[in-house]
């Protein structure tokens, strides 16, 4: 067991307690148990061009778990994971709780914030989501809020793994605006060894309501097409990602095995400008 990892005892725990999805938490469980001692956050861890090569989303998945309400599949129920720091669970201080702390409502996520420093370095990525309504003939969900979480590029997640537990980067809140849209500035997240490189979001009906984990709607995660991860993976500063990269794949991922047509996002971008990765997650709101 890795030095960041709660262990299965925890897991289980947060897993249990989604209680939307208990076929996706057996199947995950079941999963999760034979590559646990495996996963490393890190060892102790529209499209819009921005110009040059882009690599499109294309899904080669076979199909997908979300729901369908009206006219669009609602996004999968996916587990938050152990490391989402949003008071739902400890770290070796005790409960961890970002969604309380003065800054975090805010669209450049890199740096850490309410007096903590650092900042997370990267390939520079643009994550643009849309929330639309699955009850509302599938228009735009209107101001909703969003909670969003990844690793780094060493595959670190900030407050749980070793080295960066003084840290709170690569984790930010973001109203949308009236059509649902909003978006977030990071850096491109590293592949930990057991699974497919992801980002974790929760969502919220209003920013009011995301001070508390209590109040999510939905938590689920979204993930990258391979040609894009290649090319990322291949840069200086990714190289333990590319190595955990070509142990896994999606068909093997205990999250996206059973289909992520509806959680690999649409990118543009290259390795010197950026990228941007745009998404529309249905919800049952």
């Amino acid at each position: 067991m890795h030095a960041h990892d709660h262990g299965l005892a925890a897991d289980l725990e947060a897993m249990m307690n989604m209680g939307s999805n208990r076929r996706r938490s057996l199947r995950w469980l079941l999963a999760g148990a034979a590559t646990l001692p495996l996963i490393a956050c890190g060892g102790g861890s529209d499209s819009t061009s921005t110009g040059g090569s882009a690599s499109s989303g294309s899904s080669t998945g076979t199909g997908s778990t979300g729901a369908t309400t009206g006219s669009c599949s609602v996004i999968p129920e996916e587990t938050g994971g152990p490391y989402p720091g949003d008071g739902t669970n400890s770290n070796a201080s005790g409960i961890v709780n970002v969604l309380t702390q003065t800054g975090v409502v805010r669209s450049d996520i890199r740096s850490s914030f309410n007096g903590a420093s650092g900042t997370a370095g990267g390939i520079p990525l643009t994550i643009k989501l849309k929330i639309v309504n699955a009850n509302n003939g599938c228009g735009a969900a209107g101001e909703f809020a969003v909670y969003l979480w990844h690793c780094g590029r060493e595959g670190r997640y900030s407050l749980y793994s070793s080295g960066v537990t003084d840290q709170n980067y690569l984790r930010g809140v973001q109203g949308a605006d009236a059509n649902g849209d909003l978006s977030f500035t990071t850096i491109f997240p590293g592949c930990y060894d057991g699974r497919m490189p992801h980002v974790h979001f929760e969502v919220y009906r209003s920013l009011a309501q995301s001070t508390s984990a209590s109040n999510r709607i939905k938590t689920s995660q979204f993930t990258f097409p391979m040609a894009t991860l290649n090319e990322v993976y291949a840069t200086s500063g990714y190289s333990s990602s590319a190595s955990n990269l070509s142990r896994i794949n999606y068909a093997t991922d205990n999250i996206f095995s059973d289909g992520y047509s509806l959680q690999l996002v649409t990118i543009s971008g290259n390795v010197a400008d950026g990228y941007i990765a745009t998404l529309t997650v249905a919800v049952a709101a």
